[in-house]
């Protein structure tokens, strides 16, 4: 469809009418998987993973089996996509810690309001967002005359990752076991380690008015004084089967009340006793901070300091980026008293605050003290830092004559180049445009990029040619992502094949090992150097995630059209690599502008 007009306004009124995602053919993302990996192998290991390629492809392969039932799968009634199972596996089969590891993080733009204020407006927002959510009024987001999948709304509210021994699950409305939205009326509110429900929605459906939510916040910070001596929300920051058996501690201890509050809950609201010195403690607050003060299962956690600094942490198995950066938008675009009229807000008195209460004995008590200091460890052996580019932006890039992100992914295999040389890059691409679309996995490095960069450093050459260079990899770089956005990507449709094998493997006769993905072009390629994802938004001073490895770093970044915001992150152990890339940066972006003006 090309007319806006010809879309349904409802929110979830064009999901059945999306195209669904195209499952590639084997030979073709073979074939691309071997252009994507080779420029980062040797000619020997190109070798080595060509033979793996010829083998996964022979007619009589494994493979071939496990392609037919991905083909199986996708014709079946009630799938949306051939990748509604790679999903949960990708997320939900994580068996690390997802504190800082996983959950993301957007540090919202200052204002001069107080902490409960700001408290106040942003969970009047966030239930306005709701309501019209519910009602399906919220207008489904629609491109250059395409719409996008709306279906991530689905898990903003009331959605809880559970942790299982083997997988995790999910707890979120608009399932078989919740249909619907959400009926839940509270939130929880943290403070100092206590956990509080705080009701912002009467029996009748009816928002709290901003003073009465003002006033069931002061509630929580007067009762919730005094620190709590073991927060299980600590719990959450362990490994995913560590949790589990500790969330089986607490139901057998009577906890099943407490953690229902928990789990039903809407959002949860984090109330911080101190204000960060400066952004760089604003974003590792938002990232890891206090976990005696986190529910980091919890999709949604709004988190606000002291002094009225905010932010948002989010659970990233069911929302990407660009599901919270429409939410956030909302929440941002319009005053607290413009969100509680629209929500039909009313004053009905102070609401509900009631303590929420986990029984615990000594072993748990003792699991929480181990969690707690697990995690202070694994923070303070993660290294962050915010770099901000006030006099570039995409509008400058645009002037140059070449794509925004282009220009700064250049930037960065320019910088990484100089510091480590070339590696693995995974760049997020956004692909609602299909039914139930969410990212594709995007391989940075490609032979224009690698010539860019051995042109940037060889003194014999002269800067008409560097520029040349620069186009050329621009270019190969914008025709790789519009691959990405067609579905014509390799990585998550050979990592999906990986998945069946693994789910049923032995019911399909497929136990031997595939050498694919034991060959250097898959580990390789994968073993990320950088990994890179973007959120453009006026209403967020930074968007920041943890490594991905314990050589990688993390490159969040906001690019505007005037300015420009990263937030790196590496294990402390090779932060000197991530001051040099920081460094390098600062130098590449100067140089490449100078470069393309000249």
């Amino acid at each position: 469809m090309n007319d806006t007009q010809e879309w349904s306004t409802r929110t979830f009124g064009n999901e059945d009418r999306l195209p669904r995602v195209p499952l590639p053919a084997l030979e073709d993302s073979c074939a691309r998987f071997l252009e994507w990996c080779a420029p980062l192998l040797t000619a020997g290991q190109l070798a080595e993973t060509e033979r793996a390629v010829t083998e996964f492809l022979r007619p009589d392969s494994p493979a071939r089996t496990l392609q037919a039932d991905l083909e199986r799968f996708d014709a079946s009634e009630g799938v949306h996509s051939w990748l509604d199972e790679f999903w949960p596996s990708r997320y939900l089969g994580r068996r690390d810690r997802i504190a800082l590891n996983a959950n993301f993080f957007f540090l919202f733009q200052d204002t001069e309001r107080t902490q409960l204020d700001r408290a106040a407006g942003l969970i009047a927002g966030a239930v306005a967002y709701k309501k019209a959510l519910d009602a399906e009024v919220l207008p489904p987001l629609v491109q250059r005359g395409r719409a996008s999948s709306m279906v991530q709304n689905k898990f903003l509210f009331s959605t809880t990752r559970i942790p299982g021994e083997q997988q995790d699950t999910v707890r979120a409305p608009y399932t078989d076991e919740h249909p619907g939205p959400s009926p839940a009326r509270h939130v929880v509110v943290l403070f100092r380690g206590n956990l509080f429900r705080l009701d912002v929605l009467a029996p009748d459906g009816t928002p709290h008015d901003l003073a009465d939510l003002r006033a069931g916040l002061a509630e929580v910070r007067e009762a919730g004084a005094c620190r709590a001596e073991a927060s299980p929300g600590h719990l959450t920051t362990s490994a995913r089967a560590d949790w589990a058996r500790s969330r089986r501690r607490l139901l057998d201890l009577g906890g099943a009340e407490a953690l229902e509050t928990v789990e039903s809950a809407l959002f949860c609201v984090c109330l911080e006793d101190f204000a960060p010195i400066d952004v760089q403690e604003a974003c590792d607050q938002l990232l890891h901070g206090d976990s005696a003060n986190r529910w980091f299962d919890k999709a949604v956690s709004l988190i606000v300091f002291e002094d009225g600094r905010a932010g948002i942490n989010v659970e990233h198995c069911g929302l990407d980026g660009t599901t919270i950066l429409t939410f956030v938008d909302a929440l941002l675009g319009s005053t607290p008293e413009q969100h509680a009229a629209d929500a039909g807000a009313r004053a009905q008195g102070a609401p509900v605050v009631e303590a929420v209460e986990f029984p615990l004995d000594d072993a748990l008590r003792a699991e929480i003290g181990g969690a707690a200091e697990a995690f202070r460890t694994f923070a303070a052996e993660t290294s962050n830092k915010v770099l901000s580019f006030p006099d570039f932006g995409a509008d400058r890039a645009k002037a140059l004559g070449t794509s925004p992100d282009a220009f700064v992914q250049l930037a960065y295999q320019l910088a990484h180049h100089r510091t480590k040389g070339i590696g693995a890059t995974y760049e997020s691409i956004a692909t609602r445009q299909w039914r139930h679309g969410r990212t594709e996995a995007m391989r940075v490095v490609t032979p224009e990029i690698v010539e860019f960069a051995r042109l940037m450093d060889d003194p014999d050459a002269d800067a008409a040619s560097r520029a040349a260079a620069f186009r050329a990899a621009a270019d190969a770089h914008v025709a790789r992502a519009k691959q990405c956005q067609a579905g014509d990507a390799p990585e998550q449709h050979l990592w999906e094949l990986q998945w069946i094998q693994r789910r049923r493997g032995a019911e399909l006769g497929v136990t031997e090992p595939l050498a694919l993905y034991d060959s250097p072009g898959w580990t390789i390629m994968r073993d990320d150097y950088l990994s890179t994802s973007s959120a453009p938004s006026r209403n967020i001073q930074h968007f920041g995630f943890g490594s991905t490895s314990g050589k990688c770093i993390g490159v969040a970044y906001v690019l505007l059209p005037d300015q420009l915001h990263v937030y790196l992150s590496t294990p402390l152990a090779v932060s000197g690599g991530m001051y040099a890339f920081a460094d390098h940066l600062r130098a590449a972006l100067r140089e490449l502008e100078d470069l393309l003006a000249g």
